[in-house]
Parts: C-alpha cells; sequence; structure tokens
C-alpha cells in the first residue's frame, strides 16, 4: 500500500526536477528560485490537489437529490470498502470515465462522467465505482493527483524557459537538453506509477464489488468509446480517468512507456482470472458482453 512516506518522496522528485530546469535556465540563482517555487506548488498540489483536478474535468459536486441512485451505489460499496463517504461529482463529458481525487480518504471524491451513467448498466457502474473506491483505500488518488499536476506544471516551465531566449542565455549551455529531458523523465515517472496502480486497484475494485467480471465489462465499453468519443481535459491529468481518455492516441514501441494505462486486454484478462478464481468458471466477458 503507498503511504504518504512514498507520496512525500514522489513530491521531493518532482522538486527536484523543477530545480534541475530553473538551473539550466538561470544558474544557481535560478535554481534557487525554482525550488522555492516548487516547494510552495508542492505544498499547494498537496492541500489544493482535488478541487484542481475537479476544476480540470469541470466536474461539479453533487449530493443525494440531484443524483440518488448513484450517491446510493457509492455509500454502499464504500461501507463494504471500509471508508468514509467520499464526495461525489459528476463531470459533463460525454465520454464515459470516472476517477478519484482528494488527498486523503477523508476528502476524497467520486468523480463520473455523464456519459458513463449514459453507457453502463447498473452491474457495471458499481464495478467502476469500486475500481475508484480502491484508488481512495490505498491513497492512490493523492499520488496520482498530485504526480499529473506537477507534470503538467514542469512541461509548462520547460516550455518558458526553451523558448525565452533571454532566459537560455544566463544558464547552461547544456540548458536546453536539460530542459527537454525533465518533462520526459516527469512522463515516464507518472506513467509508471500509473499503469502498476491501475492493475492493483482492478483487483481491490473487484474485491469490493464482488462483480470482477461487470468491471471487466465496463472496461471494454470504457476502451471502445474512449476511441471515438474525444474528451478535452489537460494530456497530464487524462492519467486519473479509469480508461485512458485519449485513447485514440495509443502508440506501440518506444512510446507504450509513455502509456499512463495499461493495455484494457490485459486488464479484461487479469479480472477474468479473478473471475474464475473466486466463483468458478464462467464465460469470459468478450467486446460485446454487458
Amino acid at each position: 500500500m503507498l503511504s504518504y512516506l512514498k507520496v512525500f518522496v514522489l513530491l521531493g522528485a518532482m522538486v527536484a526536477l523543477f530545480g534541475a530546469i530553473g538551473g539550466a535556465v538561470g544558474g544557481q540563482s535560478g535554481m534557487l528560485i525554482a525550488l522555492a517555487v516548487a516547494a510552495l506548488m508542492a505544498i499547494g498540489m498537496y492541500l489544493k490537489s482535488g478541487q484542481l483536478a475537479l476544476r480540470a474535468f469541470k466536474a461539479q459536486l453533487v449530493g443525494p437529490q440531484q443524483a440518488p441512485e448513484l450517491f446510493e451505489i457509492v455509500d454502499r460499496l464504500r461501507q463494504r470498502a471500509g471508508l468514509p463517504m467520499p464526495s461525489l461529482a459528476i463531470a459533463p463529458h460525454a465520454q464515459p470515465n470516472a476517477f478519484a481525487t482528494g488527498r486523503s480518504p477523508e476528502h476524497a471524491v467520486v468523480c463520473v462522467t455523464e456519459g458513463l451513467v449514459q453507457l453502463v448498466n447498473r452491474a457495471e457502474i458499481e464495478g467502476v465505482i469500486a475500481h475508484e473506491l480502491a484508488h481512495i483505500k490505498t491513497r492512490d488518488m493523492l499520488l496520482q493527483t498530485v504526480t499529473a499536476t506537477l507534470s503538467g506544471a514542469i512541461t509548462n516551465l520547460a516550455q518558458f524557459g526553451l523558448f525565452v531566449p533571454s532566459a537560455r542565455r544566463r544558464g547552461s549551455p547544456f540548458g536546453p537538453l536539460a530542459i527537454l529531458l525533465a518533462p520526459v523523465g516527469a512522463m515516464l515517472l507518472q506513467a509508471t506509477i500509473s499503469r502498476t496502480r491501475e492493475f492493483e486497484a482492478d483487483r481491490i475494485g473487484a474485491e469490493i464489488s464482488g462483480q470482477p467480471l461487470a468491471l471487466a465489462s465496463a472496461l471494454l465499453k470504457l476502451q471502445t468509446a474512449a476511441q471515438r468519443i474525444p474528451m478535452r481535459v489537460p494530456v497530464p491529468m487524462g492519467a486519473l480517468a479509469q480508461v485512458n481518455p485519449f485513447a485514440s492516441a495509443r502508440a506501440g514501441g518506444l512510446m507504450a512507456w509513455f502509456q499512463t494505462h495499461p493495455p484494457t486486454e490485459e486488464r479484461v484478462a487479469r479480472l477474468q482470472a479473478i473471475a474464475r478464481a473466486t466463483q468458478g468458471a464462467g464465460p469470459d466477458v468478450g467486446p460485446g458482453a454487458g
């Protein structure tokens, strides 16, 4: 299970990347300024990362009056998971997807898109929500939200350094190379962490819902929909979603290292194996299931 210590180690690594860019652009003084700014941002991300994630997805908090069925599902499943009741939010996107955010289980939010509510059946939406509750249970949502936010900030800072000639002249002759490599490092770190945690959230989510095949069916539907329905959110925030919201841009080879989500087919296969182990042999979920 991810601990707060690992979260702070990650934040420290992101701060170090900020410092590296600052040093490449402005020498020692640039590094000191970047480190100070990054430290303040890291604290701010820890406290406000959830709000920033909701804003990036244009999501609005809702209560039991606006979404009674969703509220009931979340409440029942969070009790099975032994969690406090998270806030519930709905994002106005046609693409079916979901994510969890917040700095702790006591300050967590489960967000679903309007497209999700319209596409999947009740068993599948329970699987999707159980997956997000798994992120809350293991505190992944803090790690992934902060990573996504800081990854985007590192990229923006690097672009500033790359396209401001006066800043480059004050820095190291290796500045442009460092400026290019820092965002790549941030993206690789974000992608590696996200892929690993999605498998674990599938496993724990299947335990919470007791319906691994329903989650598998939902993942297939979400993946297929993501390939034809765009979602306009900042690219780093896409790692928070249950399936890659930019699925049409999937790539193989070296580019696969930068994919924030493992292949849906592999996730489905693992869920089918869980179902066979816990429920006995049954029909596998195919592309047309659900």
